[in-house]
Formats: C-alpha cells, sequence, structure tokens
C-alpha cells in the first residue's frame, strides 16, 4: 500500500509539470512572464491569505463532524491530522485523504471505518456548497446548468438513501448475505453509522453552510488573480470569479484525477478566455496563479504538517503504516471480523433517528 501510493504521488506529480508546462505553451511562455512581471505583487499575500481562510473554516468542519461523533482530540493534534491531509491532495480521487482517518486511528484508536465517513461528507457539502457559490453564475451565463443540477440531483438521492435508515438497513441486510460484500459486513456497517449520523438535514446543513462559507475564500483569491492581472475589479468579475473557481472546482473533483489536474486547470482556461478575457496569455496566467496559491501552497501546508505530527509522534509515519496496521499474523487490525464475531445487522435496525438503541 505504502509503495502504490508512493507511487501515486510521483505520477501525480509528473502530470502536475506536464499540466502546468501545456498551460504555459499555450498562453504563450515569453507573454505569460511578461504578464507575471506586470502583476500585482503586493496581492499576493491577501489571495494566500483568502486560501488560509478557506482552509481555517474546513477545519471548523471538521472539528464539528469530530464532535458529532463524540471523538475525543484536543484542538493542535487535530489541526495538524486535518492538515497533513492536504498533502494528499494530488492522489488519484483524493482517496489519500485517508491518511486522515489513519492518523485518527493513531491518536484515538477509532477504526478507519468509522472516521473515513467524515472525508465523504466533506467531499458533498463542499460540491453543494460550490453549486450554491456557482448559482449566480448558472443564473446569468446559462451556461452548465444541466451539469451542475444532474451532479446535484445525483448527491440528494445518495444522501436521502443514507437518510432513510429503513431503506438503508435493508440494503446492508441484503449485502450480509452476498458473498464477497459478507466479509466486510461490520466495516460497512460502521460506515453507515457515521455517515448516517453526520448527514442528518441540521448537521448537513450547517456543514454546507461552513463550505460556502469557506470557499467564498478562494473565490475571492481568484478575483484578486484578475484583478493583480490588470482584468479589473467590481461584483460583475466577482460573480464570475465565484463562478470559474466553483464549476472547475467540481468538474476537477469529479474527473477522479488527482487534484483535478488538468480538468479543473482546463475548465479554468476556458471559462476565463470566455467570461473574463479573451487573452489566452492573460488567461494561462491566472490559471497558474491560482493553481499555486491554492493546490500547491496547500500541498506545502499539509507536507510540514505531516512533518510536525511525525516529530510530535517520533515515528515515521509512511514506513510504519503497513506494519501498524497489521497483527503479527499479517492481516489488517481494521479487517472484516469473521463471521462468529461480526455484529448482527439487524440490531442496528432497533436504532432511533435520534441514534438511541431502543433496550
Amino acid at each position: 500500500m505504502q509503495k502504490k501510493l508512493r507511487t501515486g504521488i510521483l505520477l501525480s506529480l509528473a502530470l502536475a509539470i506536464i499540466v502546468m508546462t501545456a498551460v504555459a505553451l499555450y498562453g504563450d511562455l515569453p507573454r505569460m512572464v511578461t504578464a507575471l512581471a506586470h502583476f500585482r505583487w503586493i496581492l499576493l499575500p491577501v489571495i494566500l491569505g483568502l486560501t488560509l481562510y478557506n482552509y481555517a473554516w474546513r477545519f471548523v468542519k471538521w472539528q464539528y463532524y469530530l464532535k458529532r461523533l463524540k471523538i475525543d482530540l484536543a484542538w493542535r493534534p487535530s489541526l495538524l491530522i486535518f492538515l497533513s491531509g492536504l498533502s494528499m491532495a494530488i492522489t488519484p480521487g483524493k482517496v489519500g485523504e485517508l491518511l486522515k482517518s489513519y492518523l485518527l486511528k493513531r491518536s484515538t484508536g477509532e477504526p478507519i471505518s468509522r472516521t473515513s465517513p467524515i472525508i465523504m461528507s466533506e467531499r458533498l457539502t463542499d460540491g453543494i456548497a460550490m453549486i450554491l457559490l456557482a448559482g449566480f453564475g448558472l443564473v446569468l451565463y446559462r451556461f452548465g446548468m444541466e451539469f451542475m443540477l444532474a451532479v446535484l440531483a445525483c448527491v440528494l438521492v445518495g444522501i436521502a438513501v443514507i437518510q432513510n435508515r429503513r431503506l438503508s438497513l435493508a440494503l446492508l441486510g441484503i449485502g450480509e448475505r452476498l458473498p464477497v460484500i459478507s466479509r466486510f459486513a461490520n466495516l460497512i456497517s460502521a460506515f453507515y453509522e457515521s455517515a448516517y449520523t453526520l448527514l442528518q438535514w441540521r448537521p448537513l446543513l450547517l456543514a454546507i453552510v461552513i463550505g460556502v462559507v469557506s470557499w467564498t475564500g478562494e473565490c475571492a483569491a481568484l478575483y484578486c488573480v484578475f484583478g493583480g492581472l490588470g482584468l479589473g475589479f467590481g461584483p460583475d468579475v466577482f460573480i464570475k470569479s465565484m463562478f470559474i473557481l466553483a464549476v472547475s472546482s467540481l468538474i476537477g473533483s469529479i474527473s477522479g484525477l488527482p487534484g483535478g489536474l488538468g480538468t479543473a486547470d482546463g475548465s479554468m482556461l476556458g471559462l476565463t478566455r470566455l467570461l473574463v478575457t479573451s487573452s489566452a496569455t492573460l488567461g494561462s496566467a491566472a490559471v497558474l496563479l491560482i493553481r499555486l496559491s491554492t493546490l500547491w501552497f496547500g500541498l506545502a501546508i499539509g507536507a510540514i504538517a505531516l512533518l510536525l505530527y511525525r516529530s510530535t509522534q517520533h515515528t515515521d509515519i509512511l514506513n510504519e503504516q503497513a506494519e501498524k496496521d497489521r497483527s503479527p499474523d499479517g492481516t489488517s487490525l481494521d479487517r472484516p471480523l469473521n463471521q462468529e464475531s461480526r455484529p448482527v445487522l439487524h440490531t442496528a435496525a432497533t436504532t432511533t433517528s435520534t441514534g438511541e438503541r431502543s433496550v
């Protein structure tokens, strides 16, 4: 697993170099260098500050989710674990963010199957928040309306299924009788219980509000990038910035490519040329600046946080992960239990909508 993860990261870095080179060449490199030289670099601290603003509010959501699952962890190690997840932003499909669940297991003993729904819930609520941020642009520009509504419908159907406890438990019961899935029934059940707790209407709506507030920061960062390149300021440019950042981020996320490399960059460049400037040079410069100030800035923060966490634990996280997750006989510690130790799913059916079990 460790070897595959490192190989994936190296391949993602290679893809990132290819994408950034392609964007630079598309924008006519000599002209783009000139455009960057005339950029108002005094805005760079503001742009990076807006990115940090986004991370700060996302950490608030992370803490809220930990509280919902009754996971007790001091805020300092919790912050390091949260930020460490940023170091995995360029793993395919962001599966590397499961590192946060692994680090939580090391710090609290909570199984990965119970904490991984936090990451799923973060992605779902961030996606809904992005659609809401793109709302003004969808109405004004009539671009991508069908795509966004289709994405929103899929997300809401998935959430509705999770919230329908009777239906979900029935599906889990069917899965328990299937040859392959039955081996993982206890893990799937634990995953569902956490997902159900996190995606009830009250925490769901609160998390979406936090998502709108947090991602507004990165939209404002793109707005500052446009202004710094001489593309103007004002309400119209800000609405376009929200639309471009939200839509391109969603496309990048749905693509499953590491960090949305290629898909997010390409859609952002295309929308920028369509809505803000016809110049390929300025559009390419804007894409490189915002990606460096968000994706790669966050990656650097995550790497530093992971090193700090590792130093506080006095262990090599990546080198020990495969060993720590295995028992002496070589099986995973978070493995499915055998038939005798597996919890019976029908006991979960006695759980009320408030999460309490009947006696």
